[in-house]
């Protein structure tokens, strides 16, 4: 069965997925093709944006100079949200230094005023989201084993309550 839901309640949807996650992987093209590596999140904006620390030096920001596109993947057990967008390097050390971790000192000996320190933003133009958790996920499940016994695929993917593309 078919469930739609407004655009207004997607993204209300996608907000309260996104609270959920601190970690994501950060997907990158490059001459290479893709590549993918996990990341701490620094900075969740309502807006979907997200900032992440990083080494100016390191390969992901060489990439994203020869190509910003790029797409974020979050993942726990029964939710996963994916954005797709482009990512700018911030250099700006007053917001750098509002965002530093103690646990960043992993990676910059120097701490917050490390000059390799910089910032990912991530400004997601398209999501797409997946929840299973919840009284959903019940349904999901009943529905999975209800194609199991029948033969049916089960139309998961038309239910706009735990599945949908948003755009941003």
């Amino acid at each position: 069965m078919t469930i739609a839901i407004s655009e207004a309640e997607k993204r209300r949807r996608l907000r309260t997925l996104l609270s959920h996650f601190d970690t994501a992987m950060l997907v990158t093209r490059s001459a290479g093709g893709m590549r993918a590596r996990p990341l701490s999140i620094a900075e969740k904006q309502r807006d979907g944006a997200r900032y992440f620390s990083t080494a100016i030096d390191s390969p992901k920001v060489e990439e994203l100079e020869a190509d910003p596109h790029v797409n974020v993947v979050l993942q726990d057990r029964r939710r996963f949200v994916s954005l797709s967008g482009t990512a700018r390097i911030v250099r700006d050390r007053a917001l750098i230094a509002r965002l530093w971790r103690s646990s960043w000192k992993v990676w910059f000996p120097k701490g917050k005023d490390d000059p390799s320190l910089c910032l990912l933003r991530i400004d997601p133009t398209e999501a797409a989201y997946w929840d299973m958790s919840g009284s959903a996920g019940v349904r999901y499940l009943f529905g999975m084993a209800k194609a199991y016994v029948t033969g049916h695929k089960p139309p998961s993917d038309e239910d706009g309550r735990h599945t949908a593309r948003v755009r941003l």
